[in-house]
């Protein structure tokens, strides 16, 4: 690999890491991690990565996102 390849994967790397999108998939990941532990917790054993993140999509992503969008049009709003 080049040195001028290796610049540039680099670059988009970081350019990656700090997109919006990026940040969404991260955020979310974080929930369905939490989802995880709780559940497993509740029910007394792992319940995996996979059942997490079905049970979180179908009970909460919606509101989950809502929420977010709410936060976010808060946040960038002009205060008076």
């Amino acid at each position: 690999m080049t040195t001028l390849t290796k610049e540039n994967d680099d670059s988009s790397s970081e350019f990656v890491k700090h997109s919006s999108l990026y940040q969404e998939f991260l955020a979310e990941r974080e929930e369905i991690l939490k989802h995880k532990w709780i559940e497993s917790e509740r029910l007394g054993h792992d319940i995996g990565f996979e059942r997490a993140l079905l049970d979180w999509i179908r009970k909460h992503r919606d509101s989950w996102r809502a929420a977010r969008r709410a936060r976010r049009v808060d946040n960038t709003a002009p205060h008076a």
